[in-house]
């Protein structure tokens, strides 16, 4: 299996995903958007996993390569990859299946809870996982299902958590990937927007939280397991 990842900063990291990676031996490889890159040819992997980053996806006048990354998306799509988004990338592919991404009526940042909506009890890749959830959350933007897609989770911040589209693209809203290392990266880089709201937890109280990260990775494994299965190469 050969896995592309997309990285948009340097602290929001593939995280758990690269330890999944390295138990089943697979290959994988990353196009890093923070720097000079280059895009893979779509031939060249079985799965696109797209992580996150603090910039909009309407932002392409001031992130040149967002307009590029989203027709790749597409297009990858398209040839019936196994593509998983993480916050911006669950909000890119959004977009690339031509829904809305706006603001949200308030951000979500520390860990919250997400529900499972009926659709996603019943679904593949959820079936089994809580009726309650404890989640890390970062994001400020939220995005309209695409048409055809199912939605699998909400949480009462936000409705659209998580949506899985023809069986093979899964946009996670949440971080189920993070790490101790990864969860301290992102506190100390974004602690800027850390102002204390309904839904915004301090740093402190994030860090606090950090016997939860086990659990979050311990589903995010769940669900790679059911995507690797389900589609093996």
């Amino acid at each position: 299996m050969n896995i592309q990842f997309f990285l948009h900063v340097p602290f929001e990291t593939p995280g758990y995903i690269e330890t999944w990676v390295a138990k089943h031996n697979y290959n994988f490889k990353k196009t890093n958007f923070f720097e000079k890159y280059k895009l893979p040819d779509i031939s060249e992997f079985d799965w696109l996993i797209i992580m996150g980053g603090p910039m909009g996806v309407y932002e392409e006048g001031k992130f040149s390569w967002l307009k590029e990354e989203k027709e790749f998306i597409k297009k990858s799509i398209g040839s019936g990859k196994i593509v998983l988004g993480i916050c911006l990338g669950s909000q890119l592919i959004a977009s690339s299946l031509s829904a809305d991404v706006y603001p949200n009526k308030c951000k979500e940042i520390g860990w919250l809870d997400i529900h499972p909506t009926a659709q996603g009890k019943q679904n593949f890749l959820f079936s089994g996982l809580p009726d309650q959830l404890r989640t890390l959350q970062w994001h400020g933007d939220t995005f309209d299902l695409p048409n055809g897609a199912i939605h699998l989770a909400e949480s009462e911040a936000c409705a659209n958590q998580a949506f899985v589209y023809n069986e093979k693209v899964l946009a996670l809203q949440f971080h189920l990937e993070v790490t101790g290392n990864s969860l301290h990266a992102m506190v100390r880089k974004g602690k800027i927007e850390l102002i204390k709201d309904k839904y915004v937890q301090t740093g402190e109280e994030i860090l606090q939280q950090r016997e939860l990260i086990s659990m979050n990775n311990k589903f995010m494994s769940v669900i790679l397991d059911k995507l690797a299965s389900r589609f093996p190469k």
